[in-house]
């Protein structure tokens, strides 16, 4: 069979392609090829701009251009030329430095110069800096995003539902009321401290050769700040340099930001099952979309099947996470390669994180709040305001104040006016017994409506 959406064996690829298709120019074999040759071409160009590298001239402009448009032009057949020289070497990033060699050889202007293409390199000195540029791109110009789309959707959710009463359930029983709005803020103040963990990320890299040392390039250039050098690269790519690794860079920030990703989508997970929850309990309806079914037998269902969906797929997204973070910054000595096959699963992590993220935008568009429900529910609680009515006892100096209201209301169905004769009977000054007889479930919310409308 051809490979389509159809014979795919992983469903990132298959049933839910049209979702991860964004990380596609980035994460495949094509990408990190891409990437690759991204950074042998801009390595020879900053060895050319080197002082004291006599060897190597001052690059003409239109030369310049010429490596450029091989990155800026590369195709899927151009990655196939590098697969096939792959077969022969039966080395990824060697293949990618023969193709660049190729590419320039009728260049008079470059061909002499071909051996400073991959000069004291080390296949991990172009792995390490192509897969921090694709984390770094993927986060700012994907995940980002989506992120930040998320936390405008549910901003504008919980401000429309800020005052919008609702019985708490603590321990899954009722509790003292809340608002719709402020348990969404919840939700949206967690995922902007992790936003701005994304925003402080340090993305590094290293360019130090065989084992981190310098070796050959200080045998080859002995005269030369080597350090310097690569740091002035490193950094010309957005990436901070990492000064002290062995053969590979080692990961760690990495392992940062997957934790902090797998953070995002533990609140994530936590948001879709409190929605399940409100729907279950008749707080949400969700809106019939035309044609859709709910169950193959049951006609009337509606399902909350999108954030379902999304719950399983953060799960999986957070398995690969936090497999990575634990796994890669651990690697035997100056090196093993374990960390080379673990690293080309990266994409699956974030693939999984997009699809739960679609299927949270297509349940939030058809949520609507049943205020009835909601109503009714805080009606037929009253005693959630033993709470208050025993701290202003407390307040007031009347002995047994929990103790009084625990004996009243524990394990009992109190209405209204039950509560109300039972307030009359306090030795209260009248006028605070006035106040508590005007307080009702709806009203009892504290600061929670002025506490969703602050994210703005």
């Amino acid at each position: 069979m051809d490979l389509s959406s159809l014979t795919a064996i992983s469903p990132i690829d298959g049933r839910y392609r049209n979702k991860s298709a964004d990380l596609a120019d980035t994460f495949s074999e094509f990408g990190l090829i891409k990437y690759r040759l991204f950074i042998e071409v801009k390595w020879f160009q900053h060895l050319c701009d080197v002082e004291g590298l006599c060897e190597l001239p001052s690059l003409e402009e239109s030369d310049r251009t010429f490596l450029n448009s091989l990155v800026d032009t590369f195709s899927e057949k151009c990655a196939r030329e590098v697969k096939a020289l792959e077969k022969k070497t039966n080395h990824d990033v060697k293949a990618v430095e023969y193709y660049l060699k190729e590419k320039i050889r009728d260049v008079n202007t470059l061909s002499p110069f071909s051996e400073f293409i991959h000069f004291a390199c080390t296949s991990e000195d172009i792995n390490n800096l192509a897969y921090a540029l694709m984390l770094k791109d993927t986060i700012s110009y994907v995940i980002e995003p989506k992120l930040d789309k998320l936390i405008a959707m549910l901003t504008n959710l919980a401000t429309s539902l800020a005052r919008v009463s609702m019985l708490s359930r603590t321990h899954g029983q009722a509790a003292s009321p809340t608002t719709m709005g402020k348990e969404i803020a919840n939700t949206v103040s967690r995922l902007q401290r992790q936003r701005k963990g994304l925003c402080n990320l340090e993305y590094l890299g290293k360019m130090n050769g065989a084992v981190g040392n310098y070796n050959a390039h200080l045998v080859a250039y002995p005269d030369l700040d080597w350090q310097k050098i690569t740091k002035d690269f490193v950094s010309s790519l957005g990436l901070s340099m990492n000064y002290y690794t062995t053969q590979i860079e080692p990961h760690d920030y990495m392992a940062e930001l997957f934790d902090l990703i797998s953070r995002a989508n533990t609140i994530l997970i936590d948001f879709c099952r409190d929605i399940w929850g409100y729907i279950s309990l008749g707080y949400f309806t969700q809106v019939p979309i035309e044609g859709e079914i709910g169950s193959s037998t049951m006609p009337h269902k509606i399902n909350p099947i999108d954030f379902e969906n999304s719950e399983g797929n953060l799960g999986l997204a957070n398995a690969i996470f936090k497999h990575l973070s634990s796994k890669l910054p651990i690697s035997r000595m100056q090196r093993d390669l374990t960390d080379s096959t673990a690293l080309r699963n990266v994409g699956v992590g974030f693939a999984y994180t997009l699809i739960a993220l679609e299927s949270i935008f297509k349940g939030l568009t058809k949520l609507a709040i049943n205020e009835e429900r909601l109503n009714s529910e805080l009606n037929d609680n009253w005693e959630v305001l033993a709470e208050p009515i025993q701290t202003v006892m407390r307040k007031h100096g009347l002995d047994q104040s929990y103790e009084r209201l625990k004996t009243f209301t524990r394990g009992k169905s109190i209405s209204k006016e039950i509560l109300h004769d039972f307030i009359r009977s306090l030795e209260l000054p009248e006028e605070i017994k006035t106040r508590l007889l005007t307080l009702t479930p709806q009203d009892y919310i504290g600061n929670a409506d002025l506490q969703a409308l602050d994210l703005n």
